[in-house]
């Protein structure tokens, strides 16, 4: 398959069929754990995670960044009304979609991956396979892709039919929010601490806006000085491109030293002050909890490796549509018949 995509990534992505010797049947897989089915697709779409980690590589070589995009995206779509696909529908008649919202508008991307992953399962096995169940195998191809850990991804879910803008804008943690609202909004979700450091280290990858950390350089507390829990070198490197009015779009890599690996510099870089974004740098400043784990991952990155997965798996299980509820839907960006 990675031939017939013309681009010479080898890698491509025996590991989807390698995974379940390098993780334990017994593995926790959540709440959900006797709803979703790591093997739903083995009789009806035998070939669905490769056709899924054979795309997902192909936008990885092509855009090193897409990796981080499509992790993103299956946390913002879980965190609203759990792992549903409602962050990839497009407004409609009857749907107002979740783009618009602040925490994805100008930011969220992979839209169109996602989209010629759908159209290649449904050539290959025609309403099987659901968006929902996409996001969260791409989320894991791409972190494999990068160096991450792999993780049996437990599956079965089905599509939502609806979107909410105003769950995107209130449940998703956002970049100014202080620790325990952090806290809050993963424990609403059925998250603990630990899964709030661990998911949070997939900041080892990706980027992010000026208008998203600006207030760190030059008015944290509105008192008009900078965060002084942020390095004053490092400050100083980000201001050029980060002025206090102006380049709102630009991007920053959120780890600078390692920023297309999946790896524990994330959690190195709290150490040294050198948190992008002021939920970051919570980690280490505003609670001992937290700041142990962040010390924990920055020496051990097989641990922080096996936290992430654990996470992203109990992530995944929030609240998935079963059953009857929901649909496959046949294009990932509308309802069926709509």
């Amino acid at each position: 398959m990675a031939a017939a995509f013309g681009f010479p990534l080898v890698v491509l992505l025996v590991f989807s069929l390698e995974l379940a010797s390098a993780f334990p049947s017994g593995a926790p897989w959540g709440q959900q754990q006797q709803q979703l089915d790591p093997h739903v697709y083995d009789r009806s779409c035998q070939q669905a995670q490769q056709i899924v980690a054979s795309i997902v590589g192909k936008a990885h070589y092509q855009d090193p960044r897409m990796a981080a995009s499509l992790i993103r995206l299956h946390f913002h779509d879980c965190f609203v009304k759990g792992c549903d696909a409602s962050i990839l529908l497009d407004s409609s008649a009857v749907v107002v979609s979740e783009k618009r919202s602040n925490p994805n508008r100008d930011s969220a991307r992979g839209f169109e991956v996602i989209d010629e992953i759908k159209a290649a399962l449904e050539a290959a096995c025609p309403h099987t396979v659901s968006c929902a169940d996409i996001l969260a195998l791409a989320a894991r191809d791409s972190t494999v892709m990068t160096g991450g850990p792999g993780w049996i991804v437990p599956l079965g879910r089905r599509d939502s039919r609806d979107a909410s803008v105003q769950g995107s804008n209130n449940d998703i943690p956002a970049p100014n929010n202080t620790l325990p609202t952090i806290i809050t909004k993963f424990k609403l979700q059925g998250l603990d601490i630990v899964d709030l450091v661990a998911l949070l280290g997939s900041h080892t990858i990706g980027d992010s806006r000026c208008t998203s950390f600006r207030q760190r350089l030059y008015n944290q507390t509105g008192n008009g000085l900078p965060d002084f829990t942020l390095d004053a070198s490092y400050a100083a490197a980000l201001r050029p491109g980060c002025p206090l009015s102006g380049g709102d779009q630009n991007l920053f890599f959120l780890d600078p030293v390692t920023p297309f690996k999946f790896d524990n510099q994330y959690y190195k870089n709290l150490l040294a002050y050198r948190g992008l974004l002021s939920s970051d740098e919570v980690l280490l400043t505003d609670s001992p909890a937290t700041a142990e784990l962040v010390k924990l991952y920055a020496a051990n990155q097989d641990i922080f490796f096996q936290h992430f997965a654990q996470s992203m798996v109990k992530m995944g299980n929030i609240s998935p549509l079963t059953g009857g509820s929901g649909e496959i839907r046949a294009n990932c960006r509308r309802v069926n018949h709509n």
